[in-house]
C-alpha cells in the first residue's frame, strides 16, 4: 500500500471517529455537565481583601496584629494594615481571628486512604476513582490546601481539580510506588505465575525488578506526571510478602532510580524502617526516607550529614490505628513500627534531622475525617508553633524539592506578598490551642486555595 492510499484510509476512519465521539457528546455532556457542576469550584470575584486579621505566616512564631491581606488571581499580592478594597473584590472582615497558611501532608493516598483493603482489591478502577475524588474534596474541607500523594494513580483526579472540575487539594503526584517482587507493592498470589494485575494494569502499584526495569518504571512514572519518585527499600506493614527486616532492592537497583529521577531535575523519596535499608538508600543519594519507624540513632546521624528529610506521621497504636485483621502479621508488623514512633521522633529533634509531617491515613474513610486529629498528636513531642510551621513552610520545602517539575509556581506554605492565596481563617489562637485543628468543620471558618474561597462561615 502506497503512501497516499493509506493517508486517504486514514482520513476517512478519522472522519467516521470524529462524527461517532459527536454524536455520543451530545448524548453524554449534559449529563456529563450535571455531574461536575455539583463539586466545580465556586465563581471567583476579581479580587478578594481579608481584613482585621491576626497573621501567622508560617515561619515566625510572632503574629502580626490587625492586619490585611489582598488576594488577587491565585496570589497574595499586598499586605498591610490598611489596604482599599479594589473595585468588585469580594471582602471579608476577620475580626481579629487568625489568619495562616493552607495545611499540607507530605505523606497521602488518594487513591488509598478511602477503600478498605478488600475494597481496594476488588473493585473497578472507576469506583475507585471516584471514591478518591470524593476523598480528595472532603481533604480540602478539612484545610489541608496540598498534598504529596506517594504512591497511587491519582493524575485524572489531579488534572481534574487543576481543570476547576472537581474540588480537592493541589496534588504531587508520586505516582505508583515502585517495588520489587515480593516487595511492598507486590499483591499477586504466592503460587501464581508472575504477571500484572488488576492493580498494576491501571498503575496503582508497580512491580519491577533489575536495573533496566527500574529505570523503565521510574520513567514511565515521570511521563504521567509525577513530580517525584517514590520506591520501597524495605518491608512494608499492608503488605503480605515482605517482613520489616528485609531491604528492597540491591544499591544498584535504587541508584538506577535516582539517577533517572536526577535526569530530570527531581528526587527519590523511599519507603522504609531499618537502618539498613534506609542507609543503602542514603547512598544512592534518596532525598526523603517515608515512615523509618525503627531506625537508630547512627541513621538518623547519617540522614542529617547528607540533608535528607524524614517525612514522618505521629502513627501510634491507639484508637485511630489504620485496621488490619486482628491477629494478623500486618497487625503484628503495625504493632512492631508505632512502637518505634516515640523514640524515632525524639531522635530526629536531637539531630536537627529536616523533618516534615504527613499521616499515611489508609483503607478507612472515617479515618480520613481525623485528618487534623493527627496533626494535633505531634502535641506530644513539639509546641504547637513547631507543629503549625512543619505542617505549613516545613513541609513546602520538601515539596518543592520537585525543582522544574513543579506544576504549581510560586511560593507554598506562606502568608507573605507573592505566595500563592493558600488560607486557613481560624475561630481561636491555634498557636496556644492546636487542637482547635481537630475540629476543622467548627474551627475553621475561612478555607482558601489558590485564591478561591471554598468556605466562608466568617
Amino acid at each position: 500500500m502506497d503512501l497516499a492510499t493509506m493517508n486517504y484510509g486514514f482520513n476517512i476512519m478519522k472522519g467516521l471517529y470524529m462524527r461517532h465521539i459527536g454524536k455520543l457528546a451530545a448524548i453524554l455532556l449534559p449529563s456529563l455537565v450535571c455531574s461536575v457542576s455539583a463539586s466545580a469550584e465556586p465563581e471567583q470575584p476579581v479580587a478578594t481583601l481579608i481584613q482585621n486579621a491576626t497573621i501567622f505566616d508560617g515561619k515566625h512564631e510572632a503574629l502580626a496584629q490587625n492586619m490585611s491581606v489582598l488576594i488577587e488571581g491565585n496570589s497574595i499580592t499586598k499586605i498591610a494594615k490598611s489596604i482599599p478594597a479594589p473595585a468588585g473584590a469580594a471582602v471579608i472582615d476577620a475580626k481579629g481571628k487568625v489568619l495562616m497558611p493552607g495545611l499540607t501532608d507530605v505523606h497521602w493516598h488518594v487513591m488509598f486512604n478511602s477503600p478498605s483493603i478488600p475494597t481496594l482489591m476488588n473493585a473497578d478502577m472507576s469506583y475507585l476513582t471516584l471514591l478518591g475524588a470524593k476523598s480528595a474534596e472532603e481533604t480540602l474541607m478539612r484545610g489541608f490546601t496540598t498534598v504529596r500523594d506517594v504512591g497511587g494513580n491519582p493524575f485524572g483526579i489531579k488534572r481534574a481539580i487543576d481543570e476547576g472540575q472537581y474540588i480537592g487539594p493541589r496534588i504531587y503526584p508520586s505516582g505508583p510506588m515502585i517495588s520489587q517482587t515480593s516487595g511492598h507493592s507486590d499483591n499477586r498470589p504466592s503460587n501464581e505465575p508472575e504477571h500484572a494485575t488488576y492493580l498494576e494494569n491501571n498503575y496503582l502499584l508497580t512491580v519491577a525488578d533489575g536495573v533496566p526495569d527500574v529505570m523503565v518504571a521510574a520513567r514511565r512514572n515521570l511521563r504521567m506526571g509525577a513530580t517525584q519518585i517514590k520506591i520501597a527499600a524495605g518491608g512494608g506493614v499492608s503488605s503480605n510478602y515482605d517482613p520489616l527486616d528485609v531491604t528492597e532492592y540491591t544499591f544498584e537497583e535504587m541508584k538506577a532510580a535516582v539517577d533517572v529521577a536526577k535526569t530530570w531535575n527531581t528526587y527519590v523519596a523511599i519507603h522504609a524502617n531499618t537502618d539498613e535499608a534506609i542507609q543503602m538508600a542514603i547512598k544512592a543519594g534518596i532525598r526523603s526516607v517515608e515512615h523509618g519507624f525503627l531506625m537508630s540513632e547512627e541513621t538518623l546521624k547519617m540522614m542529617a550529614k547528607n540533608d535528607v528529610w524524614f517525612s514522618m506521621e505521629p502513627l501510634l497504636n491507639d484508637e485511630d490505628a489504620i485496621p488490619f485483621p486482628p491477629g494478623s502479621e500486618n497487625e503484628r508488623k503495625w504493632i512492631q513500627v508505632t512502637d518505634g514512633t516515640d523514640k524515632v521522633i525524639k531522635l530526629a529533634k536531637k539531630y536537627k534531622v529536616k523533618t516534615a509531617f504527613g499521616t499515611d491515613i489508609l483503607f478507612d474513610a472515617k479515618l480520613g475525617q481525623k485528618h487534623g486529629k493527627m496533626l494535633a498528636k505531634l502535641k506530644r513531642w513539639y509546641t504547637p508553633y513547631e507543629i503549625l510551621k512543619m505542617a505549613t513552610y516545613d513541609n513546602a520545602q520538601l515539596i518543592k524539592l520537585c525543582g522544574p517539575r513543579d506544576p504549581y509556581k510560586g511560593k507554598l506554605g506562606v502568608v507573605e506578598e507573592g505566595a500563592l492565596a493558600d488560607l486557613i481563617l481560624v475561630d481561636g489562637n491555634p498557636l496556644q490551642n492546636i487542637d482547635l485543628v481537630s475540629d476543622p468543620a467548627k474551627n475553621f471558618v475561612v478555607i482558601m486555595k489558590d485564591g478561591v474561597v471554598y468556605k466562608n462561615n466568617s
